[in-house]
Protein backbone atom coordinates (compact mmCIF):
# COMPACT_ATOMS: atom_id res chain seq x y z
CA UNK A 1 0.00 0.00 0.00
CA UNK A 2 1.43 3.42 -0.93
CA UNK A 3 2.44 6.02 1.63
CA UNK A 4 1.33 9.65 1.55
CA UNK A 5 2.76 12.65 3.33
CA UNK A 6 0.34 15.15 4.81
CA UNK A 7 1.81 18.64 5.00
CA UNK A 8 -0.24 20.85 7.29
CA UNK A 9 -0.68 24.55 6.58
CA UNK A 10 -2.26 26.90 9.09
CA UNK A 11 -4.11 25.95 12.22
CA UNK A 12 -4.23 28.02 15.36
CA UNK A 13 -2.74 27.96 18.81
CA UNK A 14 -5.20 27.32 21.62
CA UNK A 15 -6.11 30.35 23.69
CA UNK A 16 -6.87 28.41 26.89
CA UNK A 17 -5.76 25.11 28.40
CA UNK A 18 -9.31 23.80 27.91
CA UNK A 19 -9.24 24.68 24.21
CA UNK A 20 -5.84 22.95 23.95
CA UNK A 21 -7.28 19.78 25.49
CA UNK A 22 -10.23 19.90 23.07
CA UNK A 23 -7.95 20.33 20.05
CA UNK A 24 -5.66 17.49 21.19
CA UNK A 25 -8.69 15.23 21.69
CA UNK A 26 -9.85 15.99 18.13
CA UNK A 27 -6.44 15.16 16.66
CA UNK A 28 -6.14 12.02 18.79
CA UNK A 29 -9.57 10.84 17.62
CA UNK A 30 -8.72 11.56 13.97
CA UNK A 31 -5.48 9.55 14.19
CA UNK A 32 -7.26 6.75 16.07
CA UNK A 33 -9.85 6.61 13.30
CA UNK A 34 -7.10 5.96 10.75
CA UNK A 35 -5.68 3.17 12.94
CA UNK A 36 -2.70 1.28 11.52
CA UNK A 37 -2.73 3.45 8.38
CA UNK A 38 -0.84 6.11 10.36
CA UNK A 39 2.82 5.33 9.68
CA UNK A 40 4.38 8.47 11.19
CA UNK A 41 2.11 10.62 13.36
CA UNK A 42 4.49 13.51 12.76
CA UNK A 43 4.62 16.72 14.71
CA UNK A 44 4.14 20.46 14.51
CA UNK A 45 7.15 22.32 13.15
CA UNK A 46 8.82 25.61 13.99
CA UNK A 47 9.66 28.54 11.75
CA UNK A 48 10.74 27.44 8.28
CA UNK A 49 13.37 28.99 6.02
CA UNK A 50 13.71 28.59 2.28
CA UNK A 51 17.14 27.49 1.03
CA UNK A 52 18.11 27.93 -2.62
CA UNK A 53 21.20 28.51 -4.69
CA UNK A 54 20.78 32.20 -3.83
CA UNK A 55 21.08 31.51 -0.10
CA UNK A 56 18.78 31.21 2.91
CA UNK A 57 15.67 33.32 3.00
CA UNK A 58 13.90 34.17 6.25
CA UNK A 59 10.24 33.88 5.32
CA UNK A 60 9.48 36.99 7.37
CA UNK A 61 7.59 35.20 10.12
CA UNK A 62 5.25 33.57 7.61
CA UNK A 63 5.43 29.84 8.10
CA UNK A 64 4.12 27.93 5.08
CA UNK A 65 4.32 24.59 6.91
CA UNK A 66 2.87 23.95 10.36
CA UNK A 67 3.42 20.17 10.60
CA UNK A 68 3.46 16.79 8.87
CA UNK A 69 2.31 13.16 9.06
CA UNK A 70 2.73 10.05 6.90
CA UNK A 71 -0.15 7.64 6.29
CA UNK A 72 -0.85 4.58 4.14
CA UNK A 73 -3.80 4.59 1.75
CA UNK A 74 -4.94 2.63 -1.28
CA UNK A 75 -4.90 5.70 -3.55
CA UNK A 76 -4.42 9.47 -3.63
CA UNK A 77 -8.20 9.78 -3.53
CA UNK A 78 -8.36 7.70 -0.34
CA UNK A 79 -5.55 9.75 1.23
CA UNK A 80 -7.35 13.00 0.33
CA UNK A 81 -10.56 11.63 1.85
CA UNK A 82 -8.65 11.01 5.11
CA UNK A 83 -7.19 14.53 4.96
CA UNK A 84 -10.69 16.03 4.71
CA UNK A 85 -11.29 14.80 8.28
CA UNK A 86 -8.28 16.66 9.69
CA UNK A 87 -9.46 18.82 12.62
CA UNK A 88 -8.03 22.05 11.20
CA UNK A 89 -9.61 21.38 7.81
CA UNK A 90 -12.96 20.73 9.46
CA UNK A 91 -12.79 23.91 11.57
CA UNK A 92 -11.55 26.02 8.65
CA UNK A 93 -8.28 27.16 10.26
CA UNK A 94 -5.95 25.30 7.89
CA UNK A 95 -5.49 22.87 5.03
CA UNK A 96 -3.58 19.71 4.21
CA UNK A 97 -1.34 19.18 1.20
CA UNK A 98 -1.25 15.48 0.22
CA UNK A 99 1.53 13.87 -1.85
CA UNK A 100 2.49 10.26 -2.52
CA UNK A 101 5.86 9.13 -1.21
CA UNK A 102 7.84 7.50 -4.02
CA UNK A 103 10.09 4.68 -2.86
CA UNK A 104 13.62 4.91 -4.24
Amino acid sequence: MPSYVFIYHGGKSPETPEEGEKIMAEWTAWFAGMGDDVEVPGAPVGQSYTVSVDGVVDNGGVNPVSGYSVIKADSIEAACAQAKNCPMVKDGTGNVEVAQVHEM
